[in-house]
């Protein structure tokens, strides 16, 4: 089979997803198109050639209801003739459309294929797709109980695990510090395509809080320790707050991959290449475990080990999944989210996937490791892991 290697890869910065913050004002549509025309400005590439666009996203109504992908493809200028495909797993739904395109190259099915995802949650907001629908039906009540939301599912994954409440804040802290301070060294430069807005270009993250502490975060409260929660789970002390989770926000990020062999006729230098991918579900009640699961099986289809992955992408939705995935997995410290995760640059869901995986490739290169590994948990239990080698 071909190898699948990833040419280039670029993302938005990440804007609050609220009304004000620094994307808020642009098309979702706008901010994919932006990172589409950036791989053929970088790249040279004639878009005409792209067989394919996969494009992970969560929220598919209001204004990415239209095949964003598509409608990307034709704002940034690419022939009629190329089409596009959303994605939707979740939070994991931009690295499921990777994994998707890589598949199709070694299948033989794309020499050359665009994959990755967009979500503007200030313009289209978290659930508002379902509104108050039942979206598991009785047959997994039955058999599960009540399902529920994946803050509560944070709550008892740092139940199980004994994570502390000074544990969660201490790593969100550390996340903030190690964004600041790969945004301040130049860290993220490569990868980010700057947006044209109202009030300028916005070329750096706007999520990440230089100076946060430990200290200023344990003065939040507890936002899950509902009445109702509470009597249902007696025994939970609650403690996932906002500063401990995931921030909600908006951006894209895309990357182009093709066959070595279609590189190689193009004089392109690949950057990485895709080694395995895993996708794995476990407990849809703990519902944020299944990253561990799934890297354990991406490792064994990659014949790696843990001491063999130089850098861990494990999607911070909240402070509770890394660190249970840690513990788990026995991961040093310098090797987790080395430049910070979600708790400091933001979620913005179907875009995830795309925008770690840019930002992993990044790092390997400029730290001179081989191997990378991400990974994300997704709602209803599910999770995808991919592993990278660096190429630059």
């Amino acid at each position: 089979m071909p190898d699948a290697v990833i040419v280039d890869a670029v993302r938005t910065p990440m804007g609050k997803g609220r009304e004000g913050g620094a994307l808020a004002g642009v098309h979702p549509v706008d901010l994919l198109a932006g990172v589409l025309d950036s791989l053929v400005r970088r790249t040279g590439i004639d878009p005409g050639e792209v067989e394919d666009i996969l494009v992970g996203c969560v929220g598919q109504n209001l204004e990415q209801s239209a095949t964003p992908g598509r409608m990307a493809a034709l704002a940034a200028g690419f022939p009629v003739h190329v089409p596009s495909v959303t994605i939707e797993r979740k939070c994991g739904s931009g690295q499921q459309a990777v994994d998707f395109a890589v598949q199709g190259v070694m299948a033989g099915a794309y020499d050359m294929v665009i994959a990755g995802g967009v979500e503007s949650m200030s313009r289209v907001p978290m659930g508002s797709a379902r509104g108050d629908a039942d979206p598991f039906g009785p047959g997994v009540e039955s058999r599960f109980g009540t399902l529920v939301g994946q803050g509560v599912s944070a709550e008892l994954v740092a139940d199980k695990w004994s994570i502390s409440r000074t544990a969660l804040d201490e790593y969100s802290a550390r996340s903030h510090e190690r964004a600041a301070a790969a945004a301040a060294r130049g860290a993220f430069d490569n990868e980010i395509v700057g947006v044209q807005t109202a009030a300028g270009v916005v070329d750096k993250d706007e999520t990440i809080r230089a100076g946060t502490t430990a200290e200023k975060l344990g003065g939040l409260r507890a936002v899950f320790g509902t009445e109702a929660n509470a009597e249902r789970f007696p025994s939970i002390d609650w403690k996932v707050t906002a500063g401990n989770a995931s921030q909600i926000t908006d951006g894209a990020s895309a990357l182009l991959i093709m066959s070595q062999e279609k590189a190689d006729a193009l004089k392109l230098r690949p950057i990485a290449r895709i080694v395995a991918s895993a996708v794995t579900g476990d407990d849809p009640m703990l519902m944020l475990t299944a990253p561990i699961p799934a890297s354990r099986r991406a490792l064994a289809k990659a014949g790696l080990t843990i001491d063999d992955i130089a850098s861990f992408e494990v999607n911070e939705a909240f402070a509770s999944v890394p660190l249970a995935y840690q513990r788990e997995l026995g991961i040093a410290d310098d090797n987790l989210n080395p430049v910070g995760g979600a708790v400091a640059l933001g979620h913005p869901l179907g875009a995830s996937g795309a925008r770690i995986m840019t930002t992993l490739i990044n790092h390997l290169a400029a730290t001179g490791g081989r191997y990378g590994l991400q990974t994300m948990c997704e709602a209803g239990g599910m999770a995808n892991a991919t592993i990278l080698e660096s190429l630059a």
